[in-house]
């Protein structure tokens, strides 16, 4: 875009700002204004009261209203003609202090007005200082992350663990009521630091970084309608304190990791810089074991074509991983109703991986061959994201425009190389030499987004939002494969080695209407979306030879539109002041990503790939969501149930096929490639509590029980089945003598039924101990992961061809960790008035 257009487009964008100001159009007062001023203090701690509610009222006309809030220096100003009215100064969690008749004729200066802590809120500061709350709107719930313990140290992936609905899987793969198809949000957008279509970035980030987390079963048309399971939309702290404030944090641990991280905050009266810095640096040692049987005797080429009929293969992982990022942003205040922020975010990760792969080559029980795979990887990747939003409100009611620009840049250069040098040899073949292997593959990728929202109030009761979103993500993935030929020297493989060009261009309106009746509050909701996928694939080989190299049909040019409507109901029946029931419908969508569009396979050995497949189609479901929640003084219950009902859902089949080697040999190897394979009905329900009996006892649970129904077929092959599975959590925390918290935690994840075998049930148990100290400016923290060493996955694979039993453990062995944090002027408990920072509620009414 041109400067002049810029330019353009910022005075378009100021004089609409200017039109819509209340009162812009009304002309010269008809009457002599007399401002009403004064300042708002915290009674006990003397600092001001930012965003302090003042309420003016005419008394001889009680619809005659007007007022305004404070700023960060506590101060307001109100504007009202001759007459009497009363001034009532408010603020969430604090006492409400009115100024009746005041008969106002000239200027009246209120002075310092003192504000004290509400008694009957006193409980609930505490509460929320010490444990997860939740908090339930029209399209989501909030659970305000407290102090849990066993996440000291670690990171967003840990937090998310430990909230309902969620889990997070030995892999760092997050999943939502049991369905991976969740939309990821840092801060109610997309963003760098959720990665594109991964979660690796959020395994860096620490946890001390949450405020809240939103679990969004039941998405409104505000939102992104990707992700058939909902939206997990993370809140980044951001603090609002005046002057220089922040945390320090420092960890350490076995298996050896260490990090520092600073949280900095510098607030003024016109602007607020913030950072949050940090580096990481662990160590990830894994395990793995598969023992493949097969039905009927096979030959490998690179093994002088001896025939075998079971394979064995033990790993180990060792993987280190470094990482620095940091987010530095400043909000200028342009006026008490708008202001501008502008961010950056960095990312730089250096990872290094060897994996010990040894394989035991077996026919009719005896060993045959025994080779010890070794892969050596080195992983680079930089980030970079550009953020900036405006927010311009037009009153202190909600009736506000936002608008938000966002670009980022994540490239990573990635090399391996694999050596399989020869254990033992009992054949009657000399001399077999397992040929060496070296990967380069260098991704690209870019993102631009561009988002406005309006939202207006319609009297005391409505409320109308519309919007717009355009993202555009671009991804080029170059691979080579290099093999080493008969004298040693590594030749291309022209048959593996490509280019990937992929686009996903997706341009959205939506509109919604939200409004009490009664005892009843609906948001309805309609998005429109036209999704555009296109992609080319730049290879040696033609069409027809991929074709059939790949045994499936191949488009390398290939560009798919795709226009929907999408539309969501959200209803809140208030049975009472603390019980409602909640019902919401909404349509969704499940793009495919990139390196599931990809047809070039991934080599995790040299026996078992993952290949993506270029002619998926996008998957989409409609899903129905019923909730109750009712809260007693220490109790709180929430329950829901759920159907959802996903068409062309993707599902990874394993299957047998035939690749072809540096000098044109024909390869047979195992091959996972996902397909639009099944109608995909899901239905399920949870149960959580909350429950706080006395002041040292904290407890909290949940349970998922959720049935899965496959329909579908591939080649032939039925892959329908009917599946049930559950997961479910609970949370204690004791406050001992000389006040040191106690939290256990523990997670069981139940067996379930694949579409090609079973899997067996996981067990996690932690345990955390902290104490305040240095006068409760410090927290000194102690916790141990896996104390039983149960996270670990046990699978058993069924095919036409073979069977496998397998094992797998991302993070082997129990992990511990001591984490220290320092806070400076910093007050713990008045932070928590009003449930935290409310910047990012998108979506509510």
């Amino acid at each position: 875009m041109t400067t002049k257009k810029i330019f353009t487009l910022s005075i378009i964008f100021t004089f609409l700002s200017v039109m819509l100001m209340p009162g812009f159009a009304q002309g010269p007062s008809s009457f002599k204004k007399n401002t009403i001023k004064g300042k708002v203090i915290d009674d006990e701690l003397n600092v001001p009261l930012e965003y302090a509610t003042v309420s003016v009222q005419n008394t001889e006309d009680p619809q005659d209203i007007t007022g305004g809030i404070t700023n960060a220096k506590g101060e307001f100003s109100v504007d009202v003609k001759n007459g009497t009215y009363n001034i009532i100064i408010e603020f969430i969690s604090y006492e409400t202090k009115e100024f009746k008749n005041r008969k106002i004729t000239n200027d009246l200066n209120l002075g310092v007005i003192k504000l004290g802590l509400g008694s009957e809120n006193l409980d609930e500061v505490v509460v929320r200082a010490e444990t997860t709350q939740v908090d339930i709107r029209l399209d989501k719930k909030i659970y305000n992350i407290g102090k849990d313990l066993t996440t000291a140290g670690g990171t967003v992936s840990d937090a998310l663990n430990n909230v309902p609905s969620i889990s997070v899987d030995i892999e760092g793969g997050i999943s939502l009521r049991g369905n991976e198809n969740v939309r990821i949000l840092i801060n109610g957008k997309p963003s760098a630091m959720a990665g594109f279509g991964n979660t690796d970035v959020l395994s860096q980030l620490p946890a001390e970084a949450i405020e809240r987390v939103e679990v969004i079963t039941s998405p409104s048309a505000r939102y992104d309608a990707e992700g058939t399971a909902g939206i997990i939309n993370i809140i980044l702290r951001k603090k609002e304190t005046l002057g220089f404030n922040g945390s320090v944090n420092l960890n350490g641990g076995i298996p050896e990791n260490a990090s520092i991280s600073a949280n900095l905050n510098y607030r003024t009266d016109k602007f607020n810089l913030f950072t949050t810095t940090g580096y990481r640096y662990n160590e990830s040692p894994g395990y793995a074991y598969f023992d493949t049987r097969y039905f009927e005797p096979r030959e490998d080429a690179f093994l002088g074509d001896i025939e075998y009929d079971r394979n064995i293969e033990d790993r180990d992982y060792d993987r280190i991983n470094r990482g620095f990022n940091t987010n530095v942003g400043m909000e200028y205040y342009i006026s008490d109703l708008s202001s501008i922020t502008g961010s950056i975010f960095y990312r730089l990760g250096d990872d290094r991986d060897v994996t010990m792969n040894k394989n035991d080559y077996i026919l009719n029980g005896e060993n045959l061959l025994g080779t010890n795979r070794k892969e050596t990887e080195n992983e680079k990747d930089e980030s970079i994201q550009f953020a900036l939003n405006y927010i311009k409100k037009f009153d202190n009611k909600g009736h506000e425009l936002t608008a938000d620009f966002q670009f980022e840049n994540d490239s990573e250069t990635q090399d391996a190389f694999i050596n399989e040098p020869i254990l033992y040899n009992n054949t009657d073949v000399d001399a077999i030499r397992v040929p060496s292997e070296s990967t380069i593959t260098i991704e690209d990728q870019k993102e631009y987004l561009l988002q406005a929202d309006y939202v207006r109030p319609i009297g005391e009761e409505s409320q109308f939002e519309a919007g717009y979103r355009g993202n555009i993500e671009n991804e080029v993935t170059d691979y080579e494969l290099y093999q080493e030929d008969a004298n040693g020297n590594f030749i291309l493989n022209e048959n593996q080695t490509n280019v990937f060009d992929y686009t996903e261009n997706v341009q959205a309106i939506y509109s919604q209407y939200g409004t009490k009746f009664g005892d009843f509050s609906f948001l309805l909701g309609l998005r429109l979306e036209n999704t555009n996928l296109k992609g080319t694939i730049d290879s040696e080989l033609t069409e027809e030879e991929l074709q059939e190299e790949f045994s499936f049909d191949i488009d390398t040019d290939f560009d798919n539109n795709y226009l929907g409507l999408f539309p969501t109901v959200n209803i809140i029946y208030e049975l009472g002041e603390e019980e409602n029931i909640t019902l919401g419908y909404n349509r969704r969508i499940n793009r495919p990503r990139g390196w599931y569009i990809n047809p070039f396979p991934s080599r995790s050995s040299r026996n078992n790939i993952f290949q993506g497949n270029p002619n998926l189609n996008p998957a989409f479901s409609n899903a129905f969501d019923l909730g109750y929640l009712k809260r007693w003084e220490k109790f709180t219950l929430t329950s829901s149930v759920y159907f959802q009902r996903e068409t062309d859902a993707f599902q990874r089949v394993q299957e047998e096929v035939f690749i072809t080697g540096p000098a044109g040999q024909d390869i047979e190897v195992i091959r996972s490639i996902p397909f639009n394979l099944a109608t995909n009905d899901r239905m399920g329900g949870e149960l959580g509590f909350l429950y706080n009996p006395t002041d040292w006892l904290r407890l909290n649970g949940s349970v998922n029980a959720f049935r899965f129904k496959l329909d579908g077929e591939f080649n032939g092959v039925d892959y329908s089945q009917d599946n049930f599975s559950w997961f479910g959590r609970f949370s204690s925390k004791v406050t001992l003598p000389l006040k040191i918290d106690w939290q256990t935690n523990l997670f069981y994840r139940g067996p379930s039924d694949e579409i090609q075998g079973t899997q067996e049930g996981i067990l996690n148990i932690d345990l955390a101990f902290s104490k305040e100290i240095l006068n409760d400016n410090a927290t000194l923290s102690l916790n141990v992961r896996d104390i039983f060493n149960g996270r670990k996955r046990n699978s058993f694979t069924s095919t036409e061809f073979f069977e496998q039993d397998s094992e797998f453990q991302w993070r082997q062995g129990q992990s511990v960790n001591i984490s220290f944090i320092y806070r400076f002027n910093q007050k713990k408990q008045r932070q928590q008035r009003g449930g935290g920072n409310e910047d990012y509620d998108e979506g509510e009414f």
